[in-house]
């Protein structure tokens, strides 16, 4: 259902007690007694899992698969699929001027991104009461992975043309992508751009930014919203251009401190991080998420845009004894 998502980010700050919203998805497997391959290969059950989500957990949005090896997948690359992690992309498909100028930009539904916008159509049919969001990767992360993420770094040096040709097509995907999420019924898409968090702020000027900032300008609506997320260790040396992408929110991984870019953010902007996922939601106890959280909230709080949540997406293995543990300390320091 389409919701005005403006007026729900900015009833989002101005509320005194505010949901989590963690990117909490693949953990459903759990749930429905199934493997990852299972999922990821699935509309009905990705829709499903976000359902059962949404029912066990007050998070203030429901928030599809983060799986970064979709979009390159349907260009062509190779994903390893395993049955308990996310999968991840193999091997580079574009290693020169010839193959970039090669590369064809697929059609949305090619791959498994036409299984995807199927689970958001299902999810937002039954998913009703709070926004439903599409996960989604961001142009630099997509070109590193059909460039490999290493030889990438080098050649943004050595052969920026090359590079700008691949990221141009990943940008023209991209818009197709979430304005099929949009009109599957999606509130807003959740732009993953981990890999530009490596590089240095320059590079993220020339690589990443410019390019991002397209996708948000033609996505983004009143009606339509764009997080924008990056868990790169280099994110604060980037927070002044990160925050001029004009995306109605930015999610942090758990690598950087948030009480430290908050007061850098645009006030009517959320601002969402970064209980860690892999050392508290999938490592920890439900004690030390308990006491991670509250901490994080007492550090953030003060800042009315900010809003708990994971560093990043939520692994499939994670306890759901420590994912409970997280929205209990957030309804606890609310309490206090």
């Amino acid at each position: 259902m389409k919701r005005p998502m403006k007026e729900w980010i900015r009833q989002m700050i101005d509320a005194p007690v505010k949901q989590p919203l963690p990117l909490l998805s693949f953990p459903c497997v759990q749930l429905m007694g199934i493997s990852v391959r299972e999922l990821i290969g699935s509309a009905r059950l990705q829709a499903e899992g976000m359902r059962l989500v949404a029912e066990r957990t007050k998070a203030a949005a429901s928030v599809s698969l983060m799986d970064l090896s979709v979009e390159a997948e349907a260009f062509g690359s190779a994903v390893r699929v395993t049955d308990h992690e996310v999968p991840t992309v193999t091997g580079a498909i574009v290693t020169s001027e010839e193959e970039a100028e090669a590369l064809a930009i697929p059609p949305v539904g090619a791959g498994r991104t036409g299984i995807c916008v199927e689970a958001i159509r299902m999810a937002a049919q039954t998913i009703t009461d709070r926004p439903v969001l599409a996960g989604v990767i961001g142009p630099y992360s997509l070109a590193g992975r059909l460039m490999d993420v290493t030889e990438i770094m080098y050649l943004c040096y050595d052969e920026p043309e090359l590079v700008h040709a691949v990221l141009e097509k990943c940008v023209s995907f991209t818009v197709s992508y979430c304005e099929a999420f949009r009109q599957a019924g999606a509130n807003g898409v959740v732009i993953a751009e981990p890999l530009a968090g490596l590089l240095s702020p320059a590079l993220a000027r020339a690589f990443s930014h410019p390019y991002v900032r397209r996708i948000i300008e033609a996505v983004q609506t009143d009606t339509f919203a764009v997080i924008y997320h990056n868990c790169g260790d280099n994110t604060p040396q980037m927070a002044t251009d990160i925050f001029a992408l004009g995306a109605m929110g930015y999610h942090f991984g758990d690598a950087v401190s948030m009480a430290a870019l908050l007061p850098q953010a645009p006030a009517d902007a959320a601002v969402m991080g970064n209980v860690s996922p892999a050392a508290q939601l999938l490592g920890g106890t439900p004690d030390s998420v308990r006491e991670a959280t509250l901490r994080l909230m007492e550090e953030c709080c003060a800042y009315p845009n900010f809003v708990v949540s994971s560093g990043c997406d939520v692994p499939p293995l994670s306890p759901w004894e420590n994912i409970d543990a997280f929205f209990a300390a957030a309804e606890e320091f609310y309490r206090r």
